[in-house]
């Protein structure tokens, strides 16, 4: 008589990892509400520093003094001015979507011009090393040291003011940072074997740094400049609150809310709009910012 064994039947396999709401689950670890919302707000400012004329209701310089301080909605006003009006009935929705395009435009162009200087000047302290070294690191501590508003406030007493030398000026803001990082990285992957095998290759410094180096460390540089972005937008608004920085007839959110000081308590809208502005807008880059530093560095894995 024989025996017949029957092989154990296979376990049957989970489907629950392949549910909707294990999809859902996965989707809001990889992207947090809050980061979504962050994201949410910058591309609509970004939107609005594009296309902003297409919806400002009226021209942010056009004046109608039979307006002047009209309410917003919810306030007493109605839907001509929803935002309301300043001290010379302009509408402040208008003024705002103006002052955001100014505004990003600054910033962005500054960080642009901070991170080119720095990384070039880590690069250069890199290669060099030495004296070379010395004298960009003596220049990086002597920034370091300096308030960089009182800087600013001497620069643009003495040269004037234009939109053009603000923008430069701005640009010279948080580059030491940049050009740390830069040269600490760069020494770092000097002594990897991709840059070696590169050189002994025969590629020139420009090929190295430029085309293998540089593009290995950018991530890390990404996020350097995402946390500089926010620090330009608050010192723009700073200067331009003091009347040193964007000049009329055009306008930033700084210079909104140092329009509006004067009629806080009478019309409060004319500076809340631009400080609600201000807050939100660097909050959410540097939301991003951290979050692109937790999911970009290695050593936080």
């Amino acid at each position: 008589m024989t025996e017949t064994s029957s092989a154990p039947a296979s376990a049957p396999v989970s489907a629950s990892v392949f549910t909707p709401k294990s999809r859902v689950r996965a989707f809001f670890e990889a992207w947090p509400p809050l980061i979504l919302l962050a994201l949410a707000w910058i591309a609509a400012m970004l939107l609005l520093a594009a296309f902003g004329d297409l919806v400002a209701p009226a021209d942010y310089m056009a004046m109608d003094l039979r307006a002047r301080l009209a309410p917003p909605v919810g306030m007493g006003g109605d839907w001509a001015h929803p935002l309301g009006t300043d001290e010379l009935g302009r509408d402040v929705l208008s003024r705002l979507i103006a002052s955001i395009r100014i505004s990003l435009t600054i910033a962005f162009l500054a960080t642009l011009v901070s991170a080119v200087l720095g990384v070039s000047l880590g690069f250069l302290a890199a290669y060099f090393r030495g004296k070379a070294e010395q004298a960009i690191l003596m220049l990086v501590d002597a920034q370091a040291a300096m308030p960089f508003m009182i800087i600013a406030l001497a620069v643009l007493a003495f040269l004037g003011n234009s939109l053009t030398l603000f923008t430069l000026l701005m640009g010279f803001y948080g580059w030491e940072r940049i050009a740390r990082i830069a040269r600490g990285l760069a020494i770092a992957a000097q002594e990897q074997g991709y840059a070696s095998a590169a050189r002994d290759l025969g590629a020139s410094p420009w090929r190295v740094y430029g085309r293998h180096i540089l593009p290995n460390i950018a991530s890390t540089l990404l996020v350097s400049m995402t946390l500089n972005f926010p620090e330009v937008i608050l010192l723009e608004s700073g200067l331009s609150f003091l009347g040193l920085g964007v000049q009329p007839p055009e306008t930033s959110l700084g210079a909104m809310v140092g329009y509006g000081r004067d009629y806080i308590q009478s019309a409060p809208w004319i500076m809340l709009a631009p400080s609600a502005a201000i807050v939100l807008t660097t909050l959410c880059i540097s939301l991003i910012g951290d979050w692109l530093r937790d999911i970009l560095d290695p050593t936080l894995s």
